[in-house]
């Protein structure tokens, strides 16, 4: 969930408009309202509608930080790591 609760769209940028290494799994926020221009991916990284594909599922490489900004972290979750 994206913040206040809110969907999150599985996007990535199309072929050609970034190298393969840098076609990554984002995660947008949806909009409650109509938007014109570039969303914000949690990561920060703006990506024009034009530019990217909506996908149903994880393909390929996931952005790490918008993974690691998708939740929050419960308390001693990482103490135990490794």
């Amino acid at each position: 969930m994206g913040e206040n609760g809110g969907m999150l769209a599985l996007v990535r940028l199309r072929r050609g408009v970034v190298g393969e290494s840098r076609r990554v799994c984002h995660l947008i926020p949806v909009p409650d309202v109509p938007f014109s221009g570039a969303l914000t991916a949690l990561c920060g990284e703006p990506i024009r509608p034009a530019d990217a594909e909506v996908l149903d599922g994880l393909r390929g490489m996931p952005c790490h930080p918008c993974l690691l900004r998708s939740t929050a972290p419960e308390p001693g979750l990482l103490a135990n790591a490794g």
